[in-house]
């Protein structure tokens, strides 16, 4: 507790859209766009002015089996940098292979993948945690029973028809994972997998409202705006998308701190960015960012997704424990409204988010209620010729307004027994 915290993953792949060995959504091959002298720049990058600094390198399975020399090369250089700076190497298992594999599959190739990687790092290595995407229950709790791995990176929070799919409803911050739904907290001991479920990147809560974007340009919409490198930084440039960044980062380590004894920014780079958007820019923002973050919060710990994950489980055994709360006032830059002012508030029980307009001093309106303590389900039967795009767990209000019962209320216009709810976590909304 007390502790500022950054997760950064950097994706290895063949192809975009790749989710296993013959399930790829797009044709490009990116072998030419992936090279040792890329990943060298772009972990040299985070290292400037950041020598304890520690990341996480993602490999989807194809990239861990491709035998082509720019991959092998890229292979032995991730097990260099975990040998020498601490890494960790460990398994992407495609885009979302929930919603295009079974929980068998998906099982079986995460297996493969992680012997795969012992082999080529050596010396008894095995990695904490894997970077998912959406990863269903029956896969976190078989990384828990079978593979004595208990943290994932297995939800984007807030997530809707971006990418082709959606799975709202969860916390954006660590919880433990129901054996009903990836998305929900788990509800007892019976119902709990030790799988520690984290987010893939912070998003501006204000901009993240939204379904979907309209691009990445500051004149569009993106609800995934934040501390996306492709989301912020390509899209507005170096000098205001620093400036999303460092809002977005602000939200978790100042107030956030505050209310909730630590701060957490994770957030997943794709190499091949270093060849689809230049070298130099790319690498020139994440020198920016470390550099910047650190010289405005010099406490923060930069480690992987695993060791993160080990450290949030060690402090909180069961869900219980955890009252999230997030206070945010839009930066004015493009979606991120300077007007409105957003609180969130996460725990075992529910998610809820109030809005008001701070200028206008507008009454807060609940625009998101998701009740864990309702029953969950998993949609079933995705498969390759038959995927299954939503996983979102929305259930009394979501904050996207995706059907008519979404529309915002005040917290006295909730039922008793909702506004019990909330008042057992969060008393001080009953005034």
């Amino acid at each position: 507790m007390g502790g500022r915290f950054v997760t950064l993953c950097i994706m290895i792949r063949t192809t975009p859209w790749e989710v296993s060995r013959d399930v790829k959504l797009h044709p490009r091959d990116e072998e030419k766009w992936h090279t040792l002298d890329g990943v060298k720049r772009l972990r040299e990058a985070f290292g400037t002015n950041n020598p304890d600094g520690r990341l996480t390198w993602g490999f989807t399975l194809n990239a861990l089996e491709d035998k082509r020399e720019n991959y092998i090369q890229i292979r032995e250089y991730a097990a260099f940098c975990q040998a020498k700076y601490g890494d960790e190497v460990t398994v992407f298992p495609g885009y979302f292979p929930a919603m295009y594999l079974p929980p068998v599959r998906i099982n079986k190739e995460l297996s493969e993948a992680l012997r795969i990687i012992a082999g080529f790092v050596g010396k008894g290595y095995k990695p904490q945690s894997v970077i998912g995407g959406f990863l269903p229950a029956a896969s976190l709790k078989y990384l828990a029973e079978k593979e004595n791995i208990h943290v994932a990176q297995a939800v984007i929070w807030s997530q809707h028809n971006i990418d082709g799919g959606g799975a709202d409803g969860s916390p954006s911050y660590p919880y433990y994972p129901s054996t009903e739904h990836f998305c929900k907290p788990g509800q007892s001991k019976k119902d709990l997998i030790d799988c520690v479920n984290l987010d893939g990147w912070s998003m501006d809560f204000i901009c993240a409202r939204q379904s979907g974007q309209t691009g990445h340009e500051i004149t569009g919409y993106n609800s995934r705006r934040g501390v996306g490198p492709i989301e912020t930084y390509k899209g507005w440039g170096l000098e205001l998308g620093h400036m999303e960044v460092m809002h977005t980062q602000s939200i978790h380590f100042d107030k956030g701190l505050e209310l909730n004894g630590f701060g957490w920014v994770p957030n997943i780079w794709e190499a091949e960015m270093v060849h689809e958007f230049g070298m130099d820019f790319i690498c020139d923002a994440m020198k920016k960012w470390v550099t910047d973050t650190l010289k405005r919060w010099p406490d923060t710990k930069w480690v992987s997704f695993g060791e993160f994950g080990e450290i949030w489980r060690a402090h909180y055994k069961t869900n219980d424990d955890y009252n999230y709360k997030f206070i945010e006032r839009g930066c004015g830059l493009g979606d991120s409204y300077n007007n409105l002012e957003i609180r969130w508030f996460m725990n075992k029980a529910f998610r809820l988010a109030l809005l008001r307009d701070w200028h206008h001093n507008t009454p807060a309106m609940v625009i998101d209620f998701t009740r864990y303590d309702l029953p969950a389900q998993e949609p079933a039967g995705a498969r390759p010729d038959h995927p299954v795009k939503d996983w979102s767990l929305i259930n009394r209000i979501n904050q996207k307004g995706l059907r008519p019962e979404d529309k915002p209320v005040l917290v006295s216009e909730l039922t008793d027994a909702e506004r019990q709810l909330i008042y057992k976590y969060c008393p001080e909304l009953k005034n």
